[in-house]
């Protein structure tokens, strides 16, 4: 059984809460569902019948409407004010863990920075895998491993300087050098992984930390502290953050690493490696080099 690594009762109250004011706040997910809407203008295919899986309002529906063929949009999350926040779209009110779809039901599956909550990733992506249609698509953006390590940082200090000890205060997020086995693993044919770096710059932590809750991406680790924080250890981090990072305007920067996978579901049309030894040429007649055998060595280089 998968280890809950992370709330997920916790993940829906936050999202709740942050469906009622989400436009204050909304901003990194317009920008990331911008980006990966964008992508599609690459790829020369329709996709009737598309699932948003992990909504955040309409911050991607806008982008995603009338693009590439979709004819069909349905908005997933388990939150039910978020997921119906926005633009009128076919809404399901559904636990990313556990996807109420059947078998090769999407052309398109797209994820805007929600699955990093998930607690077992390569399961998640697997019923991603079995939803989408033979050579269909997933794009997925989620929070790397880097995302606020300045502020995780300043909090562990100042806890341990207030309290004595310090508890989980971020989320642990992906590491981008497992993203792509985690593809491989589910049964994705062509991944493909990349990242991208946002920093933001605010006046004060105490911003920054605003905003992660208005964001409804407030702490949810399951061992995390369940009692308040308390306010000279916020004072603290934000006097930390502000001493170490200020830039010469006083505004402290956040980083968000933003980790996107891309896969398709397998279909024989797709092209496949050749089988080793199947080449119809030698690699040292392309490069035009000479070929040795493996007991020989080459003959030392000398410079002139």
């Amino acid at each position: 059984m998968t280890p809950a690594v992370f709330d997920r009762r916790a993940v829906r109250q936050h999202r709740n809460r942050a469906a009622l004011r989400l436009s204050e706040h909304d901003f990194l997910f317009r920008e990331v569902a911008q980006h990966l809407a964008e992508r599609l203008d690459d790829v020369n295919r329709d996709f009737h019948v598309t699932l948003e899986l992990g909504a955040h309002g309409d911050t991607l529906t806008e982008h995603l409407a009338g693009r590439n063929g979709i004819e069909k949009l349905v908005r997933c999350d388990q939150s039910a004010p978020m997921v119906t926040h926005g633009q009128p779209a076919s809404c399901v009110v559904a636990d990313e863990e556990w996807l109420p779809y059947a078998p090769a039901s999407f052309d398109l599956i797209v994820s805007s920075l929600s699955l990093h909550w998930v607690n077992d990733l390569p399961g998640a992506l697997v019923q991603i895998r079995r939803a989408l249609k033979p050579d269909g698509l997933f794009i997925g953006a989620l929070f790397g491993r880097a995302t606020l390590g300045e502020l995780r940082e300043v909090l562990v200090e100042a806890e341990l300087a207030e309290c004595g000890g310090a508890g989980p205060r971020v989320s642990p997020f992906v590491d981008v050098r497992d993203a792509g086995g985690l593809l491989q693993r589910a049964g994705f044919a062509l991944p493909v992984v990349d990242t991208d770096t946002i920093t933001v710059s605010y006046t004060s932590a105490l911003d920054l930390m605003r905003d992660v809750r208005g964001m409804g991406e407030s702490n949810a680790v399951a061992e995390r502290r369940r009692n308040f924080t308390r306010r000279s250890t916020l004072l603290r981090a934000a006097a930390i953050y502000a001493d170490r990072y200020a830039d010469e305007e006083h505004r402290i920067p956040a980083t968000f690493q933003i980790v996107t996978l891309t896969g398709w579901a397998p279909h024989e049309a797709q092209p496949r490696p050749l089988r080793p030894g199947s080449a119809a040429r030698r690699l040292s007649e392309a490069l035009e080099t000479a070929e040795l055998s493996g007991g020989e060595k080459a003959s030392p280089r000398r410079s002139h």
